[in-house]
């Protein structure tokens, strides 16, 4: 027999066990997010357990989301994923079905990213399929870049950052908050070369770097709160920026499709239906 379990992160046996199906069928492990105390109840697995071993897995993670100035409550689903031995019977679908138990009405929708292999499954739980875009522009700028490097290494810097996330005045036209937990998953992790400082502007980014272009995932500025302010500090080093999140539209960004290989975006509830009127994109930093 096999039971679904929930809210366990605290427990030793059941976490590694987790964390072992999340290797295999992710190449992701968890432990050193949970070792630094940054897993929290914001990231809830929903697991199927035999015999004290998690044969699979849907997790729910809180998204908080800022359009247009008011605060959404998006959940999204992620880490799903079965242990070889078991897939094709079901457990999926009865996980869906007891998350939908759990958390019918306590958001204002419910989105996650689909595998091709998948694509029919989540419809007959009322998603649908939904575009993202992404914004990007061109531009001159003179000088050195400005902003110094932060390596993510150390506890101190990981506070660092987080403080500037809690007093951060610079926000896109939909971006995450109240998660820094998910972020410095991000750059506790997989980078942590990708933190830059400007000390006179109080400016956190979380940028990547390749051959002129910048990939800007997410600001924090205790005194900017315009891109055309922030770009500027990246000099003559690049001349093209492109987004992890939606801009104000003043801003001036072109948004086109965004196509990425092996993965659709599904979107259910009725505040989520801004996805279908406007050029939306989840933040890049908000997948879990």
């Amino acid at each position: 027999m096999y039971e679904i379990k929930k809210d366990y992160r605290d427990d030793t046996l059941l976490r590694q066990s987790f964390n072992e199906l999340a290797k295999n069928t992710f190449s992701l492990d968890f432990e050193d997010w949970y070792q630094n105390g940054l897993w929290t109840n914001r990231y809830n697995p929903h697991s199927i357990v035999k015999d004290g071993e998690v044969i699979a897995n849907v997790s729910v993670n809180q998204t908080n989301m800022i359009f247009d100035g008011e605060i959404k409550h998006f959940l999204q689903l992620g880490t799903v994923m079965t242990k070889e031995d078991f897939r094709r019977q079901g457990l999926i679908r009865e996980i869906m079905a007891a998350i939908d138990a759990d958390y019918s009405g306590s958001s204002d929708g419910i989105y996650l990213f689909a595998n091709d292999s998948v694509l029919d499954f989540y419809p007959k739980f009322g998603f649908q399929k939904a575009s993202e875009y992404l914004y990007s522009k061109q531009f001159k700028a003179t000088g050195k870049c400005q902003f110094e490097r932060i390596p993510m290494y150390s506890k101190n810097a990981w506070e660092s950052l987080t403080s500037a996330m809690e007093r951060n005045v610079f926000h896109g036209r939909l971006d995450l908050t109240e998660n820094a937990q998910l972020i410095l998953f991000y750059v506790t992790k997989f980078m942590q070369e990708d933190v830059y400082y400007h000390k006179d502007s109080d400016t956190y980014v979380i940028a990547e770097f390749k051959t002129g272009n910048i990939f800007l995932h997410n600001v924090f500025s205790s005194t900017l709160r315009r891109l055309n302010e922030i770009i500027p500090l990246f000099g003559k080093s690049a001349w093209k920026v492109s987004l992890g999140f939606v801009p104000e539209q003043e801003d001036g960004f072109e948004g086109e499709k965004l196509f990425t290989e092996d993965c659709t975006f599904f979107i259910r509830g009725n505040k989520t239906d801004i996805f279908l009127k406007e050029k939306l994109r989840i933040p890049s930093l908000a997948h879990a």
